[in-house]
């Protein structure tokens, strides 16, 4: 997918500036309407977080990630740099507002509105992921397993029910499990492990980066061009939006959108846009496919990573390391993670593995910007999904070609808005 535009300027209808799986699906949705789409990223189809994320559709994870909750627990697991929670020292001054506002967000009222638009927009998720693939016929990529979150102690499992008894009132069925029904649900627990909880609609799939690359090939054959190029700045000319290029030159288009995940934050500020956008550093461990006889991604919540059986092996990852976008990975987190695993899966295999870091686009309350510009109406923004961007880039891709032509949008955005900091 490297041929394309090769003039000094393009023109297009819109100009999509981001190739991982949110700037897709609005490609998608956009050629789908009809509408002339240059799609823009300075290195390909997903190649930065969409290619290697835990490939969970995690359309029952409402709980928004600001939660009293998690406010409660984040001093303890801070006192481990390996844990599930970190800040890599030298950055936490500089992550004092966005902390700031976490911690607003994380407010019970706050929390409340937050997990009211994040169930709204699961709610077109789902369905709108589903047709997504069935267009670019992908679905079987789709995997349909369920999955089993775990517990290691009565305390841990009734900590949990709260979280649950919401996911209940929102219509999502689960199942609490113990002894035989939990073995028979993954053989090869650890004894440890006494207490889980089975979604039965829970989905993975195959593997992300194949699951992007086919909604590329897809975007491509309905007539979208692409460019690889790096945008370093975007303007308002002539009633449309013109986007300079590294390599100097220009593209100018009638609308454009801004989806480069956790590189968004510059772009919008360009535009008057002030977006308290960070990252969450995830990590993982991509194991050979024989490592382990995984029937369905298993949740560690208390050590916040997950196991998912992919196409291409078997993925240990997860956990959030804030550290911005410039300092090098911290590998032993990875390890670190990869030892858990291999203690509460005690018959896994763990040599041969690959290790992976990725930026995942966050916002301080959980939720992503989906919504017009301030300055101008013909640009639209869609990042800051955090570590649910293959998720929600189906409703993502939607809700963005429904602004872009004028219409009413499917759910409110008011949640979501631009401005909303």
């Amino acid at each position: 997918m490297t041929s394309g535009i090769n003039s000094a300027s393009a023109t297009a209808d819109v100009a999509v500036v981001g190739a991982g799986i949110i700037g897709l699906s609005v490609a998608m949705h956009l050629v789908a309407q009809g509408r002339s789409v240059l799609l823009i990223d300075r290195k390909g189809i997903a190649l930065e977080t969409s290619a290697q994320n835990a490939g969970a559709l995690a359309f029952s994870d409402i709980l928004p990630l600001a939660s009293p909750r998690i406010l409660r627990q984040a001093p303890r697991w801070l006192l481990d740099p390996l844990g599930p929670l970190a800040i890599r020292p030298g950055y936490a001054l500089q992550m004092l507002p966005w902390l700031m506002r976490f911690g607003m967000a994380s407010r019970p009222s706050a929390y409340r509105a937050s997990l009211q638009a994040q169930t709204q927009l699961m709610r077109l998720a789902a369905p709108a992921f589903h047709a997504m693939l069935a267009r670019a016929k992908a679905s079987h990529m789709i995997r349909q397993d369920g999955s089993l979150q775990v517990y290691e102690s009565d305390a841990e499992f009734r900590s949990s029910l709260p979280g649950w008894q919401l996911r209940a009132e929102a219509g999502i069925a689960f199942e609490h499990v113990k002894g035989e029904r939990l073995r028979a649900l993954q053989p090869g627990l650890a004894s440890a492990i006494i207490a889980g909880t089975f979604v039965p609609h829970w989905e993975t799939v195959s593997d992300p980066f194949e699951v992007a690359s086919a909604l590329g090939r897809h975007v491509m054959q309905a007539g979208a061009r692409w460019r690889q190029a790096e945008v370093r700045s975007i303007a308002v000319r002539d009633g449309g939006v013109e986007l300079q290029l590294a390599q100097g030159s220009a593209v100018r288009a009638k609308q454009a959108v801004i989806a480069t995940g956790a590189w968004s934050r510059h772009l919008a500020a360009q535009l008057g846009d002030a977006i308290p956008l960070d990252t969450e550093r995830g990590y993982n461990t991509t194991l050979p496919s024989g490592a382990f006889d995984l029937q369905r991604q298993i949740i560690f919540g208390a050590h916040g990573f997950v196991v998912t059986p992919l196409s291409t092996g078997i993925r240990v990852g997860g956990a959030v390391e804030l550290g911005g976008l410039k300092l090098p990975p911290n590998f032993k987190r990875s390890a670190h993670m990869l030892e858990k695993a291999s203690r509460l899966l005690p018959g896994l295999r763990t040599e041969g593995g690959t290790q992976w870091m990725g930026y995942r686009p966050s916002l301080p309350d959980s939720l992503p910007v989906i919504g017009h510009a301030r300055a101008i109406r013909q640009v639209v923004y869609a990042f800051g999904h955090g570590h649910l961007g293959l998720t929600q880039s189906g409703a993502t891709g939607q809700l963005v070609a429904e602004l872009l032509a004028g219409q009413t949008p499917s759910i409110a955005l008011n949640p979501f808005r631009p401005d909303r900091f």
